[in-house]
């Protein structure tokens, strides 16, 4: 099977939108499903979206199969030109096990650092994200906020794209400027 990743492109923006909400309902619930979908658009909207890093895999027939939405991120107001975070990661059900959110995310994360970035941030199952290189962030002073409610603290984490480069933030990480994260 051909596969190709690319950055976003207005042909994929409503496909890449049902694949989220499909894989996340799958996962969890029609409602999860709905409520990324909502991030997604928010994002889309928002100052923080950076198309080039909105990324994709598409198969030989241009279905979408897999994608991953780096955004630029503030933790109390700080580092938005050196920080993302890398949410959501949504790979086609059935095609899960088979590398595809790892090329994505490596791909992103070469884009990211030649833009400038310095770390990424994401929350999730650790074993999702640490053999990616990612990290507890509160081994980094970066904590997750009052209003976030984690499984536990190791699934909020951060990757260094410059060595040394999480030496200088810290601080707590909340989501309230995205409405749909924000819990009822």
């Amino acid at each position: 099977m051909k596969r190709i990743i690319k950055s976003m492109e207005n042909q994929y923006l409503l496909p890449s939108l049902e694949l989220v909400e499909d894989v996340f309902t799958k996962w969890d619930s029609p409602e999860e499903g709905k409520v990324v979908r909502q991030l997604v658009e928010e994002i889309r909207a928002k100052k923080y979206y950076i198309p080039e890093l909105e990324i994709l895999m598409v198969d030989e027939k241009e279905e979408v199969i897999g994608y991953a939405m780096f955004s630029r991120f503030h933790i109390e107001g700080r580092y938005e030109n050196e920080l993302l975070i890398l949410t959501p990661v949504a790979v086609k059900t059935e095609l899960q096990r088979q590398h595809i959110s790892k090329d994505i995310l490596e791909y992103g994360f070469a884009i990211a650092k030649s833009m400038g970035f310095k770390a990424i941030l994401v929350e999730g199952d650790p074993h999702n994200y640490n053999n990616r290189g990612f990290q507890s962030s509160y081994k980094f002073g970066i904590e997750a906020g009052p209003n976030i409610k984690l499984p536990h603290s190791d699934c909020l984490m951060v990757k260094e794209l410059e060595t040394g480069a999480l030496d200088s933030m810290s601080g707590f990480v909340d989501y309230s400027f995205y409405e749909a994260l924000r819990e009822e």
